[in-house]
């Protein structure tokens, strides 16, 4: 299996439930992340274990769109969202701790190959950091833009 996996965490001055609001806001997503350009709901009611939606960002100058599914909620503490492109497995958790100050949100992203050929475990290998970094900086963007509608400046 090759892949990588980033942790990074923020510090908001705002309850869990105002942050959870913001984070599951599918509706509002695109005017929240500033890095995604579009979101499509591809199902009804609330946000929920089975919750699907496609997703439009730019990455390294293009704009790819990701199918993404919510596969584990407890709300407002915690909540992961899966998608597979290409043979990748991507999964992102979001965990929201209170704080005497509001919460802290922590963000883990992973992305993983299960059978990947010597060809792509070398890719793995070479652009692994290259990847990490770009995706700390990605990930830390979207964390300030969800404390920054939370706490009410967005």
């Amino acid at each position: 299996m090759s892949g990588h996996e980033v942790r990074i965490e923020r510090d908001v001055a705002a309850a869990p439930q105002e942050v959870w609001r913001v984070l599951t806001d599918l509706d509002h997503a695109a005017e929240t992340l500033s890095g995604v350009s579009a979101v499509e709901v591809l199902t009804e009611g609330p946000y929920a274990v089975g919750t699907r939606w496609r997703e439009t960002r730019k990455m390294f100058g293009k704009e790819a769109t990701e199918e993404m599914q919510v596969t584990a909620v407890e709300a407002p503490a915690r909540t992961t969202v899966e998608a597979d492109s290409a043979g990748v497995r991507y999964v992102t958790d979001f965990a929201l701790t209170p704080t005497a100050d509001g919460t802290r949100l922590a963000m883990t992203f992973s992305a993983r190959q299960p059978n990947p050929s010597t060809v792509q475990r070398l890719t793995w290998a070479v652009f692994g950091r290259l990847g990490i970094k770009a995706t700390s900086k990605v990930m830390a963007r979207d964390l300030e833009d969800i404390a920054r509608r939370a706490e009410g400046a967005g």
